[in-house]
C-alpha cells in the first residue's frame, strides 16, 4: 500500500532525465525529496558550471536546468 503521509518520498533514481530549476540548487543526486535508503551516496553536481546539464557519476541520471 503506498504511503500518503507527509513523510512519503519519491523513489530515487527512478528516471533517466530530470528537469530542475534554480530553486532546486545546489543540485544533488539523489535529490532531497528522494529516498536515500535504496540509492547511492548523495553527490553534489555542478550543473551551473557544466552549462546547465549534468550527469550523476553513480547512476547516470541526467539533470537539465531550466528557468
Amino acid at each position: 500500500m503506498p504511503r500518503t503521509d507527509a513523510t512519503a518520498q519519491k523513489p530515487a533514481n527512478a528516471e533517466r532525465v530530470y528537469t530542475v530549476r534554480r530553486a532546486d540548487l545546489p543540485l544533488s543526486c539523489p535529490m532531497p525529496e528522494m529516498a536515500l535508503w535504496n540509492s547511492h551516496p548523495r553527490v553534489y553536481l555542478p550543473i551551473e558550471d557544466e552549462g546547465g546539464q549534468s550527469t550523476c557519476p553513480y547512476c547516470g541520471a541526467q539533470y537539465r536546468l531550466v528557468g
